[in-house]
């Protein structure tokens, strides 16, 4: 028999504006207890320094989670020239000191040009990543270090917002799976002077932006004002994280066939990909277009 999870049925999505100085981890154990929800997870980890835009998934929504964790994200950091670091951010140990800074803005903007486009990172042992089932994070505060793959990632943008006197600031857009420590990093030695990230803030998140995130007291307050019936009035729709997908609205015979788990001809398909799938009923779920032109369920939601 299944087990029965406790606390609500409940479904959408919290966009957290992230405080500084905790784990994404425990900020979703937060938001859950505060909703009471009985299924929730977050949409990959904001490191304890940053803040900013951190979706949180809960109930049905949580089967899009990794559409978001893939999306793209956007940054504004601020990074001080001339300390490099272990883990590439202010809280790591400093390894090394070389001051004072003398780069000229130019020489900054030049380097920048280094890291825009398709590029190869490795990824800081400070991470969540995983070696043999356990947190490179764990093994870098044993004193071990391990070999690191290097991975591709896409850096769309990187504007320089600021130079004044060692501190950068830029804002950057990135494919998932960018390390912005590891682009502080490589900027520091690119210019000589070592570098490290000491304010991390993401303004964006897939489709959501940190316009529409709120804090944890913000959500508290509107417990307290409102209870329950005012939390669940900010929970976003799943669908809201998967607008770039086409739409698909299916007959209610049809859409029947395609809650049963079968593959279904459609005319005016797309020819291939992704799709969010509607009846009458509303969105019900994301369908993948087969190569025999079929449509056929990909993850399919239930009814709240």
């Amino acid at each position: 028999m299944a087990r029965r999870l406790k606390g609500r049925q409940v479904s959408g999505i919290i966009l957290l504006d992230k405080a500084g100085g905790e784990s994404s981890n425990a900020s979703l154990q937060k938001v859950k207890r505060l909703l009471d929800a009985a299924k929730a997870g977050h949409t990959g980890s904001l490191d304890p320094l940053a803040t900013g835009v951190l979706p949180l998934c809960f109930g049905e929504a949580t089967k899009i989670s990794q559409f978001l964790l893939d999306s793209d994200k956007i940054y504004r950091t601020r990074i001080r020239l001339g300390v490099k670091t272990d883990s590439g951010d202010a809280e790591g140990q400093v390894l090394e000191t070389r001051e004072p800074v003398r780069v000229s803005r130019e020489e900054i903007q030049k380097a920048l040009q280094h890291f825009v486009g398709p590029i190869t990172q490795v990824p800081p042992m400070y991470s969540a990543l995983k070696h043999q089932g356990v947190p490179l994070y764990k093994l870098a505060r044993a004193g071990k270090t391990v070999v690191r793959e290097e991975r591709r990632v896409n850096v769309y943008s990187i504007k320089l917002l600021e130079f004044i006197g060692p501190e950068v600031e830029l804002e950057i857009a990135c494919s998932k799976g960018t390390y912005i420590r590891t682009i502080a990093d490589d900027l520091g030695d690119v210019l000589g002077t070592g570098g490290h990230v000491i304010a991390l803030r993401r303004i964006k998140a897939g489709p959501f932006s940190q316009d529409l995130a709120l804090r944890y007291e913000e959500l508290q307050a509107r417990f307290e004002a409102g209870g329950m019936a005012a939390l669940d009035a900010v929970l976003i729709p799943g669908e809201d994280a998967i607008q770039e997908l086409p739409e698909v609205r299916l007959p209610a015979v049809t859409s029947a066939f395609v809650r049963q788990g079968q593959a279904v001809m459609v005319r005016h398909l797309p020819t291939s990909g992704l799709v969010r799938l509607y009846d009458q009923d509303g969105f019900f779920g994301i369908g993948t277009i087969l190569d025999d032109g079929r449509l056929a369920p990909r993850r399919l939601f239930n009814s709240q």
